[in-house]
């Protein structure tokens, strides 16, 4: 039986969201949605629609593997989003960097969240992979 995911890559800006499943293993981009109060309204219904079996969620470390403070942020958004399914940690190490040589570093894409929605692609591509092979 094929399972829904749905990834966040949260930045204090922009949340990147991306979808995939456990049958084709393929994540696309979906969004971004801008944090702007009122993201977690908007996350809660797109996780109604989508209905996934986990939200995977990437998670920030510096080049040790160590927490960062970006690492507390993403930990109080997800406690502060109080979201009903698992959730998954995704080493996010360079999804970045990928998604920028992916769709390009302009002003454009940053504003639009294209960067974003595809780094959230990349984290749930990664997690597909190690869980379900290729």
């Amino acid at each position: 039986m094929s399972k829904t995911f749905l990834a966040l890559d949260i930045g204090e800006k922009r949340i990147g969201v991306a979808r995939g499943d456990s049958n084709v293993k393929i994540a696309v981009p979906l969004s971004a949605i801008h944090v702007d109060g009122g993201e977690k309204n908007l996350l809660h219904k797109l996780l109604q629609q989508e209905m996934p079996a986990a939200v995977v969620v990437g998670w920030p470390r510096n080049s040790r593997g160590e927490p960062t403070a970006q690492t507390a942020y993403v930990q109080h958004v997800i406690e502060e989003l109080a979201i009903e399914v698992p959730i998954i940690y995704q080493d996010e190490s360079l999804t970045s960097v990928i998604a920028k040589e992916r769709r390009g570093d302009s002003k454009q894409t940053r504003k639009s969240g294209q960067i974003d929605s595809e780094a959230a692609s990349i984290i749930l591509q990664d997690y597909l992979e190690e869980t379900y092979g290729y």
